[in-house]
Formats: C-alpha cells, sequence, structure tokens
C-alpha cells in the first residue's frame, strides 16, 4: 500500500568534483561545474510545492561549493530538513558560517586508524575529521559519524564507537558498502548479521531494510522495491534533472526554472513509471534511493526500517518535521 505519492527527497549535486579520491566511489572522476545560487533558489522553491521534505546536499565534496551557505539558508527558508556530508577536510574553515542550517551533519569516517582511513579516502583527512568534530561541538552542532562498511573494517565498529563516537556523543550511522559502476562490494552473510546486531545498540543507526534487501537479493524487475524516480529527486551541477537515479542516469532533462512543470510532465512521468523495472535495476541495493523508497510504501521494507527510522530522527529532533500537518 502506498501512503505517500509525492517525493520526499532531493539529493542535489551541487558539483561532481571533490578533493578526495576514495576507491569505492567514481563521483570524483567526472568533471563538473558548480550549482548556480539562483538556478538553486528557484528549484528549492519548487522542491517544497512539489511535497520534498528533505534535502541532501551532496557532491563529490559539497563544501566544495563556496556559497553552501546560502544554499542552506534557502532551504531552511522554505521549511526543508537539511543533510550534508563531508570528508571533513573543509569543514574547520566554513564551519561558522555553516552553523544551524545544517539538521544532518555527518562526517565521513571510514576507519578509527588513521592511516587506514586516509588510504581509503586517497588523502589524508582522519586529523580533520577529529578537528571537525571538536569545532562542530563548540559550535553546539550535532554531527554523526558515516561509517561505510566493508568485509575489512566491520571488526572496527567496537573501536569506532568506545574510541571516537560515545565519548564526544555522536551517532555512529552504519552504512553498507553498496556495488554500482564497477566499485563497491558487497556483504557475507555473517556481516549482514553482525550489523543487524549493532544496529540495535545505542548511539548506533542502522537501517535494518539495508539488511534485508540484500538478503533478498537487491530489488527484483518483476517485483520492484525501488521508488527512486517517484520518492528522489536528483538534481545534477548542470541543472537537469536526472531520472531514474543519479547512478544509471538513463536520461537528462534541463530545468531551465521549471522543475514542477517538469517533473509532472508527461515525458518525464513516464520514466518514472519505469522506477525499479529498467534491466540495470535488477540486484540494485544503492542506499540513497533505497531508504525512501521504504518510507513510502508500506511492506515488509518499510516494517523493518521503521524502528531504526524512529529512533534517528527522536535523536537528532527532526521527527516533528516529518509529520504531514
Amino acid at each position: 500500500m502506498r501512503l505517500v505519492s509525492n517525493p520526499v527527497l532531493c539529493n542535489y549535486y551541487l558539483t561532481y568534483r571533490c578533493n578526495a579520491t576514495c576507491g569505492f566511489c567514481d563521483i570524483w572522476e567526472r568533471p563538473s561545474p558548480y550549482v548556480t545560487l539562483e538556478s538553486a533558489k528557484n528549484n528549492i522553491r519548487d522542491l517544497k510545492a512539489l511535497g520534498v521534505k528533505v534535502i541532501d546536499f551532496t557532491g563529490g565534496e559539497p563544501l566544495l561549493h563556496r556559497q553552501l551557505d546560502l544554499l542552506l539558508q534557502e532551504a531552511k527558508n522554505q521549511g526543508l530538513i537539511t543533510t550534508v556530508t563531508t570528508n571533513g577536510l573543509l569543514y574547520p574553515k566554513y564551519a561558522n558560517r555553516l552553523a544551524g542550517l545544517i539538521d544532518m551533519l555527518h562526517f565521513s569516517l571510514d576507519s578509527p586508524i588513521a592511516e587506514e582511513h586516509d588510504r581509503s579516502r586517497g588523502v589524508k583527512c582522519f586529523d580533520k575529521v577529529i578537528e571537525s568534530i571538536e569545532v562542530a561541538k563548540q559550535l553546539g552542532e550535532r554531527p554523526d559519524i558515516l561509517f561505510t562498511v566493508f568485509e575489512h573494517n566491520i571488526h572496527q565498529i567496537p573501536q569506532l564507537l568506545e574510541d571516537i563516537c560515545l565519548p564526544n556523543g555522536l551517532v555512529l550511522i552504519l552504512n553498507p558498502v553498496f556495488e554500482y559502476n564497477d566499485v563497491g562490494s558487497q556483504l557475507s552473510a555473517a556481516a549482514l548479521q553482525e550489523l543487524t546486531n549493532w544496529g540495535k545498540q545505542k548511539n548506533v543507526y542502522l537501517n535494518d531494510a539495508f539488511v534485508q534487501l540484500r538478503i533478498d537479493g537487491g530489488n527484483h524487475l518483476e517485483d520492484p522495491i525501488c521508488k527512486a524516480a517517484s520518492t528522489t529527486l536528483v538534481i545534477s551541477p548542470e541543472d537537469k534533472l536526472v531520472l531514474p537515479c543519479y547512478h544509471l542516469g538513463l536520461k537528462e532533462f534541463p530545468i531551465e526554472g521549471r522543475l514542477k512543470t517538469l517533473y509532472q510532465s508527461e515525458e518525464v512521468q513516464k520514466l518514472v513509471a519505469l522506477e525499479g523495472k529498467l534491466p540495470a535495476c535488477e540486484g540494485c541495493a544503492i542506499n540513497c534511493y533505497m531508504q525512501p523508497s521504504f518510507a513510502v510504501e508500506m511492506n515488509k521494507y518499510w516494517w523493518k526500517a521503521l524502528p531504526s527510522t524512529l529512533k534517528y530522527n527522536w535523536i537528532k529532533g527532526t521527527w516533528k518535521q516529518l509529520l504531514p500537518f
């Protein structure tokens, strides 16, 4: 049973550029401009009109955009929940400008051991993450640690939790690795069970529907769980609407100040109707599109996702903004 018919999330790619070269990501390899403030303001107003609740300013590295604070302010003016994930390299420099504008601030950390984290990111940034935590706390921010889980680092969850998260009062977000475009990898059944166990711990967030989806072999064309195109609007740095999702990127439509009209057009809605049913959608388990998919249709994944969703939004204080009234 479909509970919400309108899009609820926007993945707004401010740039594909990045100051790191993570081996499990290929976004940074793409040439890219930066989103303009004028186009973003128009789009953010249309996102609100379409019913979007959450806007994720992403990349690449979103802090490379010199007007990120103004983009965040515009989103807050429209009553949207804002989220930013950063590698921390630039956060201490811009933290004062961003203070109070990010509802869900995530610092990426792949290991509690500096050398291992820096190796995974292709740049020395562990110390900047630790510095960013301190700076954020001094400003009254409540950041989280986003830990992308692989087979080779899952054993480090206890150390990361005990040495970094709990002493600083941070939520540890467990982000199971996924495969796309020949990057990423899969997790074993034992690792998935271990993740489920950790997700029940205090100050740990894991969407257990991610685990269930992997157990089930990902999205299936004959009965798709993916609702990427109807739940999530993807806007590129070139000011284009990307369908059905960033990773598949089947078609891009120039927005030109008419996002709402464009999204509701017959041509776009025909592509929306193919979500989860295209050949490349078979077996997909991409977290950033599955999470909103779990939120709009009552099924077993909705029930699996519900406890962790309530837990996290209660901790962050964003639950009131997600209510339908």
